[in-house]
């Protein structure tokens, strides 16, 4: 039984309070993009996808999901263990020596739910495109998910990607979009405008949707019930994601200054403070 609104928006908190502490424990890490996307995640894995219990690499007869902008690993991490992918416990582990849960994600590590190294931007649609023509070689209609930044999309090997997806007829596959206008060095349109990505989107044949809300878990489940009820006809689907960076943090939001940057002590104290949850369960 898929949760309700109200546990999804408390799971949210907690996995924003994993988040902050895995990235404060190692002075290291990338909160801002992590925290933008935390509804996105939580949606996804507790309502949104078709999971198997466990995990294998083949992912016969379920949806898999691909995280292009591997950056953001601790939210990833924290919804995977969440999920029941690993024991919470692990998150503790985040960026140790030796430890699976590396800053980027590995697969060489063999961390339940990571199905592609994603340190190096870029490259993760054109992976989650190969997934969804194995599916169909496969006869298994289940769907294929991926995450992408929007400075991400910067990079190349992207539209050579979404011009094969449109070409091909990969119409199994949903590329969202994180949409927050920020990147590590500032503003997307400061740093390489890229004009509307909706149109250039639309120029290649994706069929495009936007969520204007991409931080409340309800317009997210809606926004992504439709683009599901857009695949399978004959054309990729594209959701673009409005997000805010840093969202729930209030000194960590509107700038890109918190895409890379732990917080202290006391900044920490203050974050946790604004996502308090009775029903926590901090590892």
């Amino acid at each position: 039984m898929k949760p309700n609104t109200q546990q999804l928006n408390d799971l949210t908190i907690q996995v924003r309070r994993d988040i902050l502490r895995m990235v404060h424990a190692v002075n290291s890490g990338h909160p801002g993009g992590s925290l933008g996307c935390t509804e996105f995640m939580v949606a996804l894995y507790q309502n949104l996808m078709d999971r198997k219990e466990g995990f294998d690499m083949d992912g016969i007869g379920e949806d898999l999901f691909f995280l292009s902008n591997g950056h953001i690993s601790p939210v990833f991490y924290s919804v995977l263990a969440r999920s029941g992918y690993f024991p919470v416990s692990e998150l503790a582990t985040f960026r140790l020596i030796n430890s699976r849960l590396q800053g980027h994600p590995t697969t060489h590590d063999g961390l339940p739910g990571v199905r592609i190294a994603s340190g190096s931007l870029g490259q993760g649609l054109s992976v989650a495109i190969g997934a969804a023509q194995a599916k169909k070689l496969n006869k298994c209609n289940h769907l294929v998910y991926s995450l992408h930044g929007d400075g991400e999309l910067q990079e190349g090997q992207n539209w050579e990607a979404i011009m094969y997806a449109a070409a091909k007829k990969v119409d199994n596959i949903i590329a969202t979009i994180d949409l927050n206008g920020k990147q590590i060095d500032g503003a997307t349109d400061e740093v390489l405008p890229m004009g509307s990505i909706r149109a250039k989107f639309e120029a290649f044949d994706w069929d495009v949707l936007e969520i204007a809300e991409g931080n409340n878990i309800e317009a997210i489940i809606a926004g992504m019930t439709d683009a599901k009820s857009r695949t399978g006809k004959g054309k990729p689907v594209c959701v673009l994601l409005h997000t805010e960076m840093g969202h729930g943090v209030d000194f960590m939001m509107y700038s890109h200054a918190w895409h890379g940057k732990a917080p202290n002590n006391e900044q920490l104290a203050s974050a946790l403070s604004q996502n308090y949850t009775h029903g926590d369960s901090d590892y």
